[in-house]
């Protein structure tokens, strides 16, 4: 059984037991956390998909961690014109393992 939902403004598709890095989100470790926003149910054949969203649908998940990803460099150049810029950057995530998936 599996779901699609969303959160952060990215989907995602989760079975019980996976581990995933999702957007930031305001909770503390250890916490549970209810998404509700479910797109798509898969049980076996039988598929559910939401219009938008699966009514009673509801993926649960424990919080494991906080916090953020690999550095991306960010570099602006312009040859011959004496431009040149740096930039870099670090996405902030939570890290959830979900736990059950309803609908």
């Amino acid at each position: 059984m599996y779901a699609v939902f969303v959160t952060g403004g990215k989907q995602y598709r989760a079975t019980a037991g996976d581990v995933l890095r999702i957007e930031k989100l305001d909770v503390n470790e250890g916490a549970t956390v209810s998404f509700d926003k479910v797109l798509l149910v898969s049980n076996g054949d039988k598929v559910t998909v939401g219009a938008p969203y699966v009514k009673g649908g509801a993926v649960t998940a424990r919080v494991l961690a906080q916090g953020r990803g690999d550095k991306i460099r960010i570099v602006k150049f312009r040859r011959r014109k004496h431009y040149r810029k740096q930039q870099g950057h670090r996405q902030s995530f939570t890290e959830v393992k979900i736990e059950g998936v309803a609908g």
